[in-house]
């Protein structure tokens, strides 16, 4: 049986933490942060923890680690 796979575009946007979760980087955060709110572009800045509901697909792109 071949070896699985890791998903190269997933393993770019996301990190696996100490505890086992998975963050990752919010979009929109890159340009046109004139007409954004800074209240919007200060929630953007942080690391975001993936949703018990994605999870199981994250996983399944990542499969070593």
């Amino acid at each position: 049986m071949p070896k699985i796979k890791t998903c190269r575009a997933a393993a770019k946007r996301f990190k696996k933490t100490g505890s086992g979760k998975y963050k990752f980087r919010k979009s929109h955060a890159s340009h046109l942060l004139t007409r954004k709110t800074t209240k919007r572009k200060r929630s953007l800045r942080r690391d975001q923890i993936i949703d018990d509901s994605n999870l199981k697909a994250v996983r399944r792109m990542l499969p070593n680690g």
